[in-house]
């Protein structure tokens, strides 16, 4: 395995490698594909395009592995991406283009990693390169972060970096660490008690930690639509013709992507949220399941926002459909404007209007 360096696999030998460190560290073999969630709360999917809206201002939101990709996001684009709502990952491109980092000092904590510091000295030279937008968008920004009493897969001092990272850029940090939950999306919707960490990854732990980050991110939300399944459409897209050179499979990002927009969205002005699941949570691996029980949808309904579901999907170097954190693949932008999945992402956000 290559320690350091800007590319995750050089040999053979580290494919496997980081194939069986990725499984012994998330536990398990690769969860099959064609597994399908429950459909309770969203509609059926309809195949169709990304079409423009009046997208009055855009967020982003994500765990684990969509965490971290929220906040490269986030960083990368923060004159598009107003607040970000994360639960459980740590500061902006911890991993430094290394499997090794990744795994052992921005998950557990075994290895040392950059401070928040030198991680905003790095995003600042970014900046000056042009590489990331100025860091002067980041003051003022909401960022809503969580992190459970038993989450073990990112170890709290990690996460608690990610949080001095934005306060020291003058971001307005709002930290939730009262709650007992494993490494999840946590929602009332979840069907996976609240201090485990198991598949789906949707932890119940008796709250509503979307209402929390939507109150943070863009003041008290209206209550959520209670109606089931919900009535507006769950658009299913083409990923390939956003992602550079028109193969999604070539950057771990699958065929399809989703995307819900209420009936009130058709006409008039609405918000959007870019919501990314985290490893093991890809529509190949567990279905709708994320997009039903994430609690984001029945929010939108009420108050008037589009939720945007990107697709990772499995590869030879991304054995649990990660996002990419790390840079596998050989992107050695994945952090910054140039990555190939921020690419992808940033195209489908330009293309509904944000």
């Amino acid at each position: 395995m290559v320690h350091g360096g800007s590319h995750l696999v050089r040999t053979v030998t580290a494919v496997l490698a980081l194939v069986l460190a990725l499984t012994a560290v998330l536990g398990g073999a690769p969860t099959a594909t064609g597994a399908t969630g429950t459909a309770a709360a969203v509609p059926s999917p309809t195949p169709g395009e990304l079409t423009p809206h009046a997208v009055e201002s855009t967020y982003v939101s994500g765990v684990s592995s969509g965490g971290y990709l929220a906040d490269q996001l986030h960083v990368a684009h923060s004159a598009v991406f107003e607040g970000a709502g994360i639960f459980s990952a740590g500061a902006y491109d911890c991993a430094q283009g290394s499997v090794n980092t990744a795994l052992y000092a921005c998950m557990d904590t075994y290895m040392p990693r950059k401070t928040p510091a030198q991680l905003e000295q790095l995003t600042r030279e970014r900046a000056a390169a042009g590489r990331v937008d100025p860091v002067a968008n980041l003051a003022g920004d909401p960022v809503w972060l969580y992190h459970g009493g038993n989450d073990r897969t990112v170890d709290r001092p990690v996460n608690n970096d990610l949080a001095t990272y934005h306060r020291d850029f003058g971001a307005d940090v709002s930290y939730d660490t009262s709650s007992a939950a494993g490494h999840a999306w946590v929602s009332p919707l979840g069907k996976v008690a609240c201090a485990s960490t198991a598949s789906p990854y949707i932890n119940t732990c008796g709250t509503d930690p979307e209402r929390s980050m939507l109150n943070h991110l863009f003041g008290a939300p209206v209550n959520p639509a209670t109606v089931s399944p919900l009535d507006g459409t769950l658009v299913r897209f083409d990923q390939n013709r956003h992602v550079p050179g028109g193969n999604a499979a070539a950057v771990s990002m699958g065929k399809d992507g989703f995307v819900y927009v209420p009936k009130a969205c058709a006409a008039g002005s609405c918000r959007l949220m870019v919501a990314l699941h985290g490893c093991q949570q890809t529509y190949g691996q567990i279905g709708d399941t994320f997009m039903a029980q994430a609690n984001l949808n029945e929010y939108a309904d009420t108050n008037r926002m589009i939720v945007l579901y990107p697709q990772a999907t499995t590869s030879l170097d991304n054995p649990r459909g990660c996002w990419n954190w790390w840079g596998y693949g050989g992107d050695t932008h994945y952090a910054d404007k140039g990555g190939r999945q921020i690419t992808a992402i940033m195209s489908m956000v330009r293309q509904l209007g944000g």
